[in-house]
């Protein structure tokens, strides 16, 4: 059998017909792409089949070599001209203006993508907890809340979202996480999900506070209960991940790894850590909606006709389908934990 060649070296934007029947190019030889024309005859390769329930748009694999066909799965990040960069003093980018000011704790660029930074957002104190909202519907989100949370001196409160899922990420200090009445250790640069119908307590280890970000699908507001329910889901046992560089998946020049994922049980969101060596990539979108926290390192977030620093503690949100790009301008590169909602393959993008 013929090997597949790479039609082109990145997804293609579709909007899918509900009702249709489609042949989607397995070959890479078709002058009708993403689409079959027959070229493939005599390769010993077949088109893939695709009946379509509803209308919707997708990414159809351009390069031939992803493993959810038809669909993109980031393979093309590998394959040559996969992972474009950019030069970020090209003349057309040296002209691009850095937007320094800020509305609170928010500098605003374009499409409703801002860096938002948790040190410089107002507090609530409860108790031992002091938190904060960095990403709400308030704020432009559609899919989800972000909070900064922080606990000094002993146990937080205990902390309901409902019928929301929850993803933690643990950015200072270390201590225990008790998940609708059972305990785990948490450290920093641990993931940890929290299921629908379950409630959570963080308690620092020592004298240093805890310090964790949390995002929760759908959208909504905590509650906080007087008791911790004892209603935690054992179909779901792991809800602590850790770092683990033979878990890497490369993007071209940089690297990420998931953390909280469906293979824990989250289907909807998903949390990945990652590298930028020094570099500007190519403006691109994504389908899905996505929270960046840089945590080491400096750079810039870019979007059509703007540009804004970034440092350790700042969060980025991106709407759905914002152009965008991430440059790293520190010497070591860029360290950064993400969330990508709806979504589960944070290495899925598109250019136009």
């Amino acid at each position: 059998m013929t090997d597949p060649i790479v039609a082109r070296p990145k997804p293609y934007l579709i909007t899918l017909e509900g009702g249709r029947t489609y042949f989607w190019c397995a070959c890479g030889r078709s002058a009708r792409q993403p689409f079959c024309d027959g070229s493939h005859q005599g390769t010993g390769i077949v088109p893939r089949k695709l009946v379509v329930a509803r209308t919707e748009e997708v990414l159809l694999c351009g390069c031939k070599h992803t493993t959810d066909a038809p669909f993109c799965d980031g393979a093309h990040t590998n394959v040559p001209g996969g992972s474009p960069l950019d030069d970020p003093d090209s003349a057309a980018n040296r002209s691009v203006p850095v937007v320094n000011e800020r509305e609170g704790p928010r500098r605003w660029l374009n499409g409703g993508c801002y860096i938002v930074s948790a040190a410089l957002s107002p507090k609530t104190v409860r108790e031992r907890l002091r938190y904060c909202d960095l990403v709400t519907a308030q704020w432009g989100a559609r899919y989800q809340n972000q909070l900064f949370l922080e606990v000094a001196g002993g146990p937080s409160p205990v902390l309901s979202l409902g019928d929301r899922e929850l993803i933690l990420f643990v950015v200072g200090g270390s201590g225990r996480v008790c998940i609708s009445g059972r305990e785990f250790e948490i450290k920093v640069n641990d993931g940890v999900y929290v299921r629908s119908g379950e409630a959570l307590q963080l308690a620092p280890a020592g004298a240093d506070p805890l310090q964790v970000f949390a995002l929760a699908h759908p959208q909504g507001v905590p509650d906080w209960p007087a008791a911790m329910p004892d209603n935690f889901d054992a179909a779901y046992p792991q809800r602590v991940v850790s770092v683990d560089p033979a878990q890497r998946t490369a993007m071209g020049p940089r690297y990420f790894q998931l953390l909280v994922d469906k293979r824990v049980g989250s289907s909807l969101i998903t949390q990945f850590i990652g590298h930028i060596p020094r570099s500007k990539a190519a403006p691109h979108r994504h389908l899905y909606e996505e929270s960046i926290i840089v945590l080491a390192g400096e750079g810039y977030v870019w979007t059509e006709d703007r540009k804004a620093p970034v440092k350790a503690g700042d969060a980025i949100f991106l709407p759905r389908k914002q152009l965008h790009s991430v440059e790293a301008t520190s010497a070591e590169g860029m360290f950064v934990v993400g969330v990508i909602c709806p979504g589960d393959n944070p290495s899925i993008a598109y250019y136009d």
